[in-house]
C-alpha cells in the first residue's frame, strides 16, 4: 500500500488514497497483509477504524482474528501493542549499541565521514584525510580574517572547490557549523582526559592533541506531515523536533587533530561575533516584497545600487536570490527596475480590486482547496477521537496508580505503564496541534477575505491611489499575490486565476 514509507505516520500517499476511497462510499473492507501496514501506533488504528466505521468500512489483515467479537478485538489490540513494541526495541536497542560504541571511544559510522577525515579499516575511527583538510584550513583561514561565511563560499566556488556533497556551491550553514565544530579544535592532553569517559584515557597519547567528536547531545524525532501542493495535489515532508540532552549526558570521542590551535580560536571568535544586518534605503518602499518570484522557483530579493561616478541617485531592483557571481551556477534572470513591475502590477490590482466578487470566488476557491486537502477526513470528529483518547489516558494514569497502591503492580510496572500512557498522550496533543493548525490556514484565508471586502467596500476607487508601498503590499499578501518574470512581460497569480503575462 505504502511501499518505503513507514507505519509510524498517517501522513502516507497511500493512506490518504485508501481514506479519499473509504470516504467516497462503496467500501465494505480495507484488507492489509500485516496490521502493522495500517499503523505501528494502537491510536492511529482507533483513530481510522472510528473513521472507517462512519462509512460502514472495516478493517482488516491476514494476521488477524477476523472477527468483532470480544476476544478478536483483544487479539487485535495484543497485536498492535506487539507492533509498537518491537518498533520501540529495535529504536532502544540501536541507541544503546551507539552510546556503548562512543564510552568505548569509538565513532559510530555513517553514511559519510565528516569533512577532512575517513574512517578507519574497522569504521570505528577517524584518520585525517589531508587534501580536504587543506581545504578545512583555508576556511578557517579565511574565517580568521574576518570573512563571513557568503563571501567565504564566493572564494571556493570561483576556486572551483567543491562541497562535502560534491555540489559546486558550499551551504552556508554547514560553513558555519565546520568553524564552530569542537572536531577541528585541537584540545591538549589535559582538556581531553577532563571530556572523555576515564576508559577512553589510558588510551591517548599525552604528547598529542585532540579533537571532540560529540555524540548523544540532542534527541530527534521526525514526523512525516502532509500539505496542500500548488497542482492540488498533497504534498509531503519531514518534520524533526529536537530537544537538547542535559550537559552531563553528551559522550566526547577522541579525534586526530590536524589546525592550529590559535587558527582555530581566531576563527571560530570571529564567527560568533554577530553581525547586525544594516538595512539602506529605509525611507523606500517595496511593494512586491515577498511577492516577487524567479522563473527558476527561487525567490526575488530587493537590490539597490548607485553609480560608481558619485552620483548620488539610487536605483532600486529586484534581483532573484540565485542570480549571484557564480557563473556556472546562477540564475541568468536580469534585474528587475521595482519601479517599472510595481507600476504594471499594482495598475492590475487595482483595477481587481474594484470587482469585489472576483476577489471573494478566488479567497472562496483557496479556503476549499485548503479544506479539500482532507476532504476525507471531518476534523471536528478527528479531533473528538484525539480528545477521548487523552481522557482515557487519564484514566488509565489513575487505575495504574490504585493497583500499584493495592500491591497489584510494581513501581517498574507502573512506570513502564505510565511511559505508555506518556507516548500516547504526546502522539494525540501532536496530532491535535496538525488538526488546529490546519484550521488556522483556513481561518487566515477566511479572516484575509473579510478583511479585503470591508477594506474595499469602504474605500472610494481613488483612495486606492492614496495607500501607501506598505500597505499595497499588505493587500499583494492578502490576495496571496506572486508574481513571476515572464519573456511577455509578467505572469501574476493568487486567488484568482492565473493570468496571460501582463506587459511591461
Amino acid at each position: 500500500m505504502d511501499r518505503g514509507q513507514s507505519g509510524a505516520s498517517l501522513a502516507r500517499p497511500g493512506m490518504d488514497s485508501v481514506r479519499d476511497l473509504v470516504a467516497a462510499g462503496g467500501v465494505y473492507v480495507v484488507l492489509a497483509q500485516y496490521r502493522d501496514r495500517f499503523a505501528c501506533e494502537p491510536a492511529y488504528h482507533y483513530l481510522l477504524k472510528k473513521e472507517f466505521e462512519e462509512y460502514g468500512t472495516k478493517m482488516r489483515a491476514l494476521n488477524d482474528r477476523g472477527d468483532d467479537s470480544p476476544e478478536g478485538e483483544l487479539t487485535d489490540g495484543i497485536l498492535d501493542q506487539l507492533a509498537k513494541y518491537e518498533r520501540a526495541k529495535v529504536a532502544e536497542r540501536s541507541r544503546r549499541g551507539t552510546l556503548r560504541k562512543a564510552r568505548e571511544g569509538k565513532i559510530i559510522a555513517t553514511m559519510k565521514p565528516p569533512y577532512g577525515f575517513r574512517y578507519n579499516q574497522a569504521r570505528d575511527g577517524l584518520i585525517v584525510y589531508e587534501p580536504e583538510m587543506l581545504v578545512v584550513e583555508k576556511i578557517f583561514r579565511l574565517a580568521a580574517e574576518g570573512l563571513g561565511t557568503k563571501a567565504i563560499q564566493t572564494r571556493l566556488y570561483r576556486e572551483g572547490v567543491s562541497s562535502p556533497t560534491g555540489k559546486e556551491l558550499w551551504h552556508r550553514p554547514v560553513l558555519k557549523r565546520m568553524v564552530l565544530n569542537d572536531i577541528y579544535k585541537p584540545h591538549t592532553y589535559e582538556e581531553t582526559v577532563e571530556l572523555v569517559p576515564k576508559e577512553v584515557t589510558a588510551a591517548l597519547n599525552p604528547n598529542r592533541d585532540y579533537g571532540i567528536r560529540w555524540w548523544n547531545r540532542s534527541s530527534q524525532k521526525m514526523r512525516q506531515i502532509s500539505e496542500p501542493g500548488e497542482d492540488g495535489r498533497r504534498r509531503y515532508r519531514q518534520k524533526a523536533s529536537y530537544t537538547s540532552r542535559d550537559r552531563e549526558e553528551w559522550i566526547a570521542v577522541p579525534v586526530p587533530a590536524f589546525l592550529p590551535r590559535e587558527l582555530v580560536e581566531k576563527a571560530s571568535t570571529t564567527m560568533a561575533e554577530l553581525r547586525p544586518y544594516k538595512r539602506q534605503n529605509l525611507m523606500r518602499g517595496w511593494e512586491l516584497r515577498g511577492v516577487m518570484r524567479c522563473g527558476c522557483g527561487a525567490a526575488m530579493t530587493t537590490h539597490t545600487a548607485s553609480r560608481a561616478s558619485g552620483n548620488r541617485t539610487r536605483y532600486h531592483y529586484y534581483k532573484c536570490h540565485r542570480s549571484v557571481d557564480y557563473r556556472r551556477n546562477s540564475c541568468k534572470q536580469r534585474l528587475i527596475r521595482a519601479e517599472a513591475v510595481e507600476k504594471v502590477v499594482w495598475e492590475f490590482v487595482s483595477g481587481l480590486l474594484r470587482g469585489p466578487e472576483k476577489v471573494r470566488a478566488g479567497i472562496e476557491a483557496l479556503t476549499d482547496e485548503e479544506q479539500q486537502a482532507t476532504r476525507s477526513r471531518d476534523p471536528r470528529k478527528e479531533a473528538e477521537v484525539w480528545v477521548e483518547k487523552l481522557e482515557e489516558c487519564d484514566c488509565l494514569r489513575r487505575a495504574y496508580q490504585d493497583q500499584q497502591a493495592a500491591g497489584l503492580m510494581t513501581l517498574e510496572e507502573l512506570r513502564e505503564r505510565l511511559e505508555e500512557l506518556e507516548n500516547t498522550r504526546r502522539l494525540a496533543q501532536a496530532e491535535l496541534e496538525v488538526i488546529a493548525d490546519r484550521e488556522d490556514r483556513v481561518k487566515e484565508l477566511e479572516g484575509d477575505r473579510d478583511a479585503l471586502l470591508d477594506h474595499m467596500a469602504a474605500m472610494v476607487p481613488d483612495a486606492l491611489e492614496n495607500l501607501t508601498p506598505e500597505e499595497r503590499n499588505e493587500l499583494h499578501r492578502m490576495l496571496r499575490l506572486q508574481v513571476t518574470p515572464a519573456s511577455e512581460g509578467y505572469r501574476v497569480s493568487g486567488a484568482f486565476c492565473t493570468t496571460e503575462p501582463l506587459q511591461a
